[in-house]
């Protein structure tokens, strides 16, 4: 997805860390490996999970995972 089409897209509402988490899970990793990965607090990974599902209109991760497929979204 272009810079241009970020800033239009839902998805470009997210900040960088969001769009990093959001990858991440995604991909398959659960909340503690995602914190690990990240040096974060596996809290803070899921506030900004959180912020990720609600800024999209998600309510899960399969949920998440639809919507990037179908944006064609690839991070």
């Amino acid at each position: 997805m272009s810079a241009d089409s970020r800033s239009t897209h839902p998805l470009g509402t997210l900040s960088d860390r969001e769009r990093q988490i959001a990858e991440l899970a995604v991909a398959g990793l659960r909340t503690r490996e995602i914190a690990e990965r990240l040096f974060l607090s596996p809290r803070t990974a899921e506030t900004h999970l959180s912020r990720v599902y609600r800024k999209l209109g998600v309510s899960s991760r399969l949920a998440l995972s639809d919507l990037l497929r179908q944006a064609g979204w690839a991070g």
